[in-house]
């Protein structure tokens, strides 16, 4: 993909149909302008030049401080307009979307995204119901990343969202790979394409690995018809079908840019990145504290240096979020088998996870 879109990853919000430009280049306008009256030189002008540096110092720290205000506010707060659709009691309701949004380990970048693509699509669907011109704007997404970065869950609570605030009518996720959309005879990866999109209708479809329906070559290969038949359903259904397709960022760039209809339909970028050791520790004992089991600090310390090691020996193969599933899963059959010798377990052995009990999981 093309160095330029690299650079629009995570630009939600377009602001040229506003005829805004994003806040930051403001900023960058008013530095250059002061540049440019350093170099005036003319000591007549001096005074002047002097007050308009000023002028022009207090209006940068005035923008940034904005900046940094909007930041820490949350533009959809419980005083923030809310759309028709919200007002109904059987939708979901948004704020505790957010919560369950904003409690994700790390994700920081996505969720500031996320964040701002509802802000668009709910201020868009508030315009359409006071009669305003709505400005022709896509809801698809691509969400590029390693496996176990958290994007099926991302894509959950995005259907939620949207389904929260109207843009969608039933708000499920129906995920799909190739294996679900693509048959082996003519004629039949149409209408299996055909169902998956029929289940999503309301919702979101979102297509995993969706770089494999284009990664095989030969006249019998049916991956080009099933992009072809979810092209023509995003445009026949576009007011309530949203398609997020997923995968890896090398092969998410070259699949989008396999077909021109995807390029047009795909303009928005979300970048998973891979947790850090911090991160995949938190992340285990989120699961801990769920499960109601607690590490001994012996235990703690030597998953935090385990996970740190994961992070920092990483390869293509990393699991990130379901490696620390699988450690989990695979430390409490450890504990279970250790508890079972115990002659009447008290509530402590039951949830107390111990050293010994981590390093034989990490071996398994």
């Amino acid at each position: 993909m093309a160095d330029k879109k690299k650079k629009d990853y995570g630009m939600n919000v377009d602001f040229n149909s506003y005829g805004l430009r994003p806040a930051g280049s403001y900023i960058d306008q008013l530095k250059h302008l002061n540049d440019m009256l350093d170099s005036i030189s003319s000591e007549s002008s001096k005074s002047r030049v002097t007050d308009l540096q000023k002028d022009m110092n207090e209006a940068d720290e005035a923008a940034k401080k904005l900046l940094e205000e909007m930041n820490k506010q949350d533009a959809l707060s419980p005083d923030s307009p809310k759309t028709k659709a919200e007002e109904e009691p059987e939708r979901p309701n948004l704020d505790e979307l957010l919560r369950e949004l904003d409690d994700l380990v790390g994700l920081e970048k996505i969720k500031q995204n996320v964040r701002s693509l509802i802000n668009l699509a709910k201020v868009r669907k508030l315009r359409e119901e006071q009669g305003l011109p709505t400005p022709a704007m896509s809801l698809h997404l691509v969400f590029m990343g390693n496996p176990g970065t958290g994007k099926t869950t991302v894509a959950r609570l995005i259907a939620q969202l949207y389904y929260a605030i109207g843009v969608l009518s039933k708000g499920q996720l129906v995920e799909v790979d190739r294996s679900q959309l693509v048959a082996g005879y003519v004629g039949q990866t149409a209408i299996k394409t055909d169902e998956a999109i029929k289940k999503a209708m309301g919702g979101v479809l979102f297509i995993d690995e969706a770089y494999s329906l284009t990664s095989q070559e030969g006249a019998n290969d049916f991956g080009h018809e099933a992009i072809e038949t979810v092209l023509k359903a995003m445009e026949d259904h576009r007011d309530d079908l949203v398609v997020i397709v997923a995968g890896y960022e090398n092969l998410m760039e070259k699949f989008i840019n396999s077909n021109p209809g995807l390029e047009s339909r795909f303009n928005r970028y979300f970048v998973f990145e891979d947790y850090n050791g911090d991160e995949l520790y938190e992340i285990f004992e989120m699961r801990c504290r769920k499960n109601k089991y607690t590490l001994n600090e012996d235990a703690e310390q030597f998953l935090r240096e385990h996970f740190k090691a994961l992070y920092e020996t990483r390869d293509d193969n990393f699991g990130n979020g379901r490696t620390v599933r699988n450690i989990f899963e695979n430390v409490v059959s450890v504990q279970s088998d250790r508890v079972a010798l115990i002659e009447n377990p008290t509530t402590d052995d039951l949830m107390t996870v111990l050293k010994e009990d981590v390093e034989k999981a990490v071996e398994m």
